[in-house]
């Protein structure tokens, strides 16, 4: 075959450079090596272990966490509402509750089928349902006109970047370690990544001094700081914010006259303490910053990742640039629309008295503890390795240990001419099909080395495959 010419519109010298710089950790050269090992052992490959344990990504039903009833029937009906006929309700009545028929038929009166576009902000309803659940939440009004919803949070995250950013003289506080969506949209969008370290120390806590340092050296060389984002439950970390801590981002932010990009998608994963967002400080203190929060339906105790689902809120945000996101919204026409009645689903749940609210309760309740349970345990394994050092998960779906490694395998791995923490996860995944990220991958303190994970997987499979692996590794590499 004749190969292209460099001059070719899609040769690698001449595709986008803002692509090319792109990395996106979570989806990288260990997940592409989990697919190739899975097709390894599915063709009868002889290896160590039978299955691959995917822990490097939120995809939770992905492993064993199974679709909560009432939202998959809801689902059903609204794909196939022949099943609502006039002829097919009798036996539909016994097929399913009463409150997911009822939902599914006020669903499908306002969006007609699932198969047509809707109005690129989203369902009025459902975007209604979504405004009373924030209210809600925080005690303060929220109105559907400042509702937008998404394919998933990430493509909310990526119309407001796109928005913020006009060049690479712009720029965005971002925290290290952060979620890769970050770093990766600011590269494709020529924008300037602005770093803040999270305190390890004290449980990953948002740094003001780290930000503040980050901002003065940064408008110091001419970047004109338009956002900061903050992930709220932390990923990779697990962190939670306080009040406080919530309060004193929300003051500099409104002296500096700079965005909030508040990530709470891991709202309902909190263990210790209640989730407090962003908006309910913002209103609670009357503060004139501006604020978008992104939630969606794939983490939680949902997990539907493939549905693509989710919403952003304006916060002080005026209506000519709504029109702008708007505008966005409209170039990609509409979300999922599946997606959207998840949303729907997961902002006005069973209540009780409903039908399907003791079913809906105790399995939410179920996953919910399962998480917290397995977190602990994953975290008490890691501190009985030799070297990891682990802060406790507050909440999200990860942890994101520091692996202090023998000097014997720094110097392999640089003789490799790789990061040791990529070295220590690619052999980890060949000798187990454990597959995670390394932390170069989210950002980390130079001199130090992280691997996330999440503690999604059941079982102690994982914990006794890692264990056994860590403890020949530290045998095989101890000074």
């Amino acid at each position: 075959m004749t190969p292209l010419c460099p001059t070719s519109p899609l040769s690698i010298d001449s595709i986008s450079l803002c692509v090319k710089r792109a990395e996106y950790a979570v989806r990288g050269t260990l997940a592409i090596r989990a697919e190739e090992i899975r097709s390894e052992l599915a063709s009868g490959k002889d290896l160590n272990f039978d299955k691959v344990i995917n822990s490097n990504i939120g995809n939770p039903q992905a492993l064993d966490q199974k679709p909560l009833t009432f939202f998959r029937q809801v689902i059903a009906l609204t794909e196939y509402p022949s099943l609502l006929s006039d002829s097919n309700l009798p036996l539909t009545r016994q097929l399913f509750p009463s409150d997911a028929i009822s939902r599914a038929k006020v669903l499908l009166e306002e969006i007609g089928s699932t198969g047509v576009y809707t109005t690129s902000q989203g369902i009025l309803s459902v975007r209604k349902h979504v405004a009373k659940y924030i209210s809600e939440r925080d005690g303060h009004p929220s109105h559907s006109d400042d509702i937008f919803l998404t394919s998933g949070a990430s493509a909310g995250i990526q119309t407001i970047l796109q928005l913020l950013l006009s060049g690479p003289r712009d720029g965005i506080l971002i925290p290290i370690p952060q979620y890769p969506l970050y770093s990766a949209a600011l590269s494709l969008l020529n924008g300037t990544p602005i770093p803040y370290h999270l305190e390890e120390v004290s449980n990953w806590s948002t740094s003001l001094h780290s930000i503040k340092t980050a901002l003065e050296k940064t408008k110091s060389e001419g970047t004109v700081v338009k956002g900061l984002v903050v992930i709220n439950p932390g990923n990779p970390t697990g962190s939670v914010l306080s009040d406080f801590q919530i309060s004193q981002l929300l003051k500099l932010c409104e002296s500096e006259k700079i965005l909030i990009l508040a990530d709470e998608v891991y709202q309902t994963n909190v263990f210790h303490s209640p989730f407090v967002s962003f908006k309910k400080v913002l209103r609670d203190e009357n503060r004139k910053v501006q604020l978008v929060s992104f939630h969606t339906i794939s983490k939680g105790m949902i997990g539907e990742c493939g549905k693509r689902g989710g919403y952003m809120e304006l916060c002080n945000i005026p209506p000519d640039v709504r029109e702008q996101i708007y505008k966005l919204a409209s170039i990609g026409l509409c979300p999922p629309v599946s997606g959207q009645i998840i949303v729907d689903l997961m902002v006005n749940p069973p209540k009780k008295g409903d039908e399907s609210f003791e079913i809906y309760d105790k399995e939410y309740r179920f996953i919910y503890e399962t998480l917290k349970d397995r977190a602990k345990m994953l975290e008490n394994a890691f501190r009985q390795m030799a070297g990891v050092e682990c802060q406790g998960a507050q909440g999200a779906m990860y942890l994101f240990p520091r692996m202090n490694f023998p000097s014997r395998f720094i110097e392999t791995a640089k003789k490799l001419n790789k990061p040791p923490d990529e070295v220590y996860c690619m052999d980890l995944l060949n000798s187990t099909g454990i597959c995670i990220v390394p932390g170069s991958g989210f950002g980390q303190e130079e001199g130090t080395y992280h691997v996330r994970t999440t503690f999604l997987a059941p079982g102690k499979e994982l914990i006794d495959r890692w264990i056994e692996f860590h403890r020949n590794f530290m045998e095989n590499y101890g000074d």
